[in-house]
């Protein structure tokens, strides 16, 4: 969740882009080719009563184009009464709660940090800004809470901060960071008024809170989440009392006391304070008719189009139905582009994970659906050679196999396509980097498989990603960890004169993190006996993240040398680089700096160093450039006019280059 930044900048934007061509005038055209995904993120139901007592059902719903939103549902036809943020920079509700005791609806929104509420008692007022949670400390809400005495506690990254609020008086208490290292607040609130949290994810721990003062301290065990062997699970049970169940005992939660528990009641759905991260919300309450509702179409092996509920009566004798919601969705943001062997555009967009396809000229265009379990993002794309694609998802870097000669029907069945194959290791998260690599021959003359290769970030919490290879075809796969200690696989490089795979290494640790290595690294790896054969730097000082490697000349290869947003923030880093390097003799033979008048660095750092039609591009949110064949010297190719800009890259095409901004797939022709 590191788009804060740059998504407040594309909620600016209004409407289908053109942009104003570059000196001279009328030689270069920025088309729009459309919005390719209309889906909705942090998706969940809020049952409970509206203000005559009858049965009552609220949805949140996040977007990128025009901001969040709450619906009321009709429960006889569906029908939505709509409510949008008061800013369409409000976009992720990230944390949630519905009164039991008001039918009051607080969201928590990600990017500005506001709570909201919606009240179906004053449906009139819409969706309330009721100001800011905590400033810079707290831009993404994580739990939601309310004391018996009616006051709404708010638990918020990336300061572990908590916050109250009085819904009499409108004022905010900010009591601050609840923990020095973990950055993720829980906060649960008991009947008997008990106040408590879990932090994650580096040391997931219990804290118990005093609501008049916010003092706290840390009860029972501290689990380390390389450790699968330890465990805690923090909830609000049916009786309204809080219970901790650890590898080391269970306990109820009672005031600043932990109580062995020889019982542990069932959970109070929905349920989310759980484990190591958070769990998805599967269960809702039954509503005062005895209703529960559901997704039918949700993220449980649905389509992830959230338009179906599914009403079921926990009365025997009445038959479960189906509605059909009538929101309205304006625009997901684009994460990654891709061409497949068919000469189709393919794309994913960015929570939730839909996947289109168009011709190049955006004609054609259709939102195929879900293309993993994960429904997150697809960070990389890849065509092995018999037009297979291969698309890897964020999270748990779940890996699908999609065959473009047979119909598109997601499963993680055998006969699923896009089929999902799952993790290739239980370590990596965010797939950021992938090659695939033809089939090889080994010195005694057996054969290599073709095989996808993946650099995996870790898991939130943790040091240290993956590199991990499939073969599509047997499914046999495997992993490595900490190539380089405590760093990740951030860019892979097939290089075919020696056969050898070249990584880009970052320092980048799992979220909620900071990074231990000091810098990145180059590993060049056999990819036939499976084993790195070289790491270090090149001859490259001050090395950050090897953030992209593009193929030159001669068999030299462009490197980006540039920490990710987040982490270049964090380290006080320098501007971004450009290396030409020859992995023969492991050598750098050229570098330059990315000049500060190209703009800033776009947030997936990952994508934007390419391949163009007479060399190497790149793209920075301002600037479209070119790298001079041979050299590190960078020539301006386009500008972007004021409010707009480049986010993500997508495929040469000819002379057209196509990218996103936002929600919109666009196209830049040169003359």
């Amino acid at each position: 969740m590191k788009l804060s930044a740059l998504l407040a900048v594309l909620l600016s934007i209004a409407s289908p882009m053109i942009a104003s061509p570059a000196a001279p005038a009328g030689e270069i055209i920025v088309r729009d080719l459309g919005v390719p995904i209309k889906a909705v993120n942090w998706v969940r139901l809020h049952p409970g009563r509206d203000p005559d007592g009858q049965a009552s059902l609220l949805a949140s719903m996040g977007q990128n184009n025009g901001g969040l939103f709450v619906i009321d549902i009709d429960l006889a036809t569906g029908h939505c009464r709509q409510f949008n943020a008061p800013s369409a920079k409000m976009q992720y509700p990230t944390g949630f709660f519905r009164s039991p005791r008001t039918g009051a609806l607080y969201v928590g929104e990600h990017t500005t940090g506001h709570l909201l509420r919606y009240d179906p008692a004053h449906a009139d007022r819409g969706l309330e800004d009721l100001g800011v949670i905590d400033g810079e400390h707290a831009t993404f809400p994580t739990g939601i809470t309310e004391s018996p005495d009616g006051a709404i506690w708010v638990g918020a990254y990336p300061d572990c901060t908590l916050t109250r609020f009085d819904p009499a008086t409108g004022k905010f208490t900010r009591f601050g960071s609840m923990d020095d290292t973990d950055k993720y607040l829980y906060p649960i609130c008991g009947t008997d008024g008990t106040l408590a949290a879990l932090t994650k994810v580096v040391h997931p721990h219990l804290i118990v809170i005093d609501p008049k003062t916010g003092a706290h301290q840390t009860l029972g065990p501290v689990v380390s989440p390389e450790d699968k062997a330890q465990h805690v699970l923090f909830y609000k049970g049916l009786d309204g009392f809080l219970y901790y169940e650890t590898h080391a005992g269970n306990f109820r939660v009672r005031g600043t006391q932990l109580e062995p528990a020889a019982y542990l009641p069932m959970p109070l759905p929905p349920f989310a304070s759980a484990g190591h991260l958070t769990v998805p919300f599967r269960d809702t309450l039954p509503m005062p008719d005895g209703t529960v509702a559901t997704w039918d179409d949700g993220d449980e092996g649905g389509a992830g189009t959230f338009r179906r509920i599914r009403l079921t009566s926990t009365n025997p004798t009445v038959a479960p139905r189906l509605i059909n919601l009538d929101w309205h969705g304006d625009g997901s943001n684009l994460f990654v582009l891709h061409r497949g062997l068919d000469g189709n555009l393919y794309g994913s967009s960015f929570l939730p994970e839909h996947i289109f396809r168009c011709a190049p000229d955006g004609s054609g265009m259709i939102n195929l659906g879900r293309c993993s379990l994960m429904l997150g993002e697809a960070y990389t794309i890849g065509n092995f050679s018999d037009g297979t694609m291969c698309f890897g998802s964020y999270p748990h870097s779940n890996i699908s196999l999609y065959d473009p000669k047979r119909p598109w029907r997601f499963g993680a069945d055998s006969d699923g396509n896009p089929r999902d194959i799952g993790r290739l290791d239980d370590i990596g998260i965010r797939p950021v980097g992938m090659a695939i690599i033809p089939a090889l021959t080994k010195a005694d003359g057996s054969p290599v498989h073709e095989k996808m290769w993946i650099g995996n970030m870790p898991d939130y919490g943790i040091w240290g990603g993956t590199l991990a290879w499939l073969d599509p075809k047997s499914l046999a796969s495997a992993s490595h960890r900490n190539l380089v200690p405590d760093c990740a696989p951030f860019s892979l490089l097939f290089l075919p004169e020696s056969k050898q795979l070249l990584v880009g290494m970052s320092v980048e640790g799992g979220t909620g993190t900071k990074p231990k290595a000091k810098h990145g690294a180059f590993v060049i790896w056999d990819p036939i006996e499976d084993k790195a054969v070289y790491s270090g730097d090149f001859g490259i000082k001050n090395l950050p993240d090897v953030s992209a490697l593009v193929p030159a000349d001669h068999g030299q290869v462009y490197a980006l040398l540039s920490y990710t947003r987040w982490t270049a923030e964090l380290l006080g880093a320098g501007p971004a680089r450009i290396a030409l390097v020859d992995p023969t003799t492991r050598k750098v033979l050229a570098e330059s700096t990315i000049p500060a008048e190209f703009g800033r660095a776009t947030e997936q750092i990952q994508f934007t160093l390419f391949r163009g039609p007479d060399g190497v591009y790149g793209i920075t949110e301002q600037t479209l450039y070119r790298v001079k064949p041979g050299t590190c010297d960078l020539e301006v190719v386009y500008r972007m006019p004021a409010g707009d800009q480049f986010d993500i890259p997508g495929p040469w095409i000819g002379k057209t280059f196509t990218f996103a901004t936002g929600w919109h797939l666009r196209a830049l022709t040169l003359p």
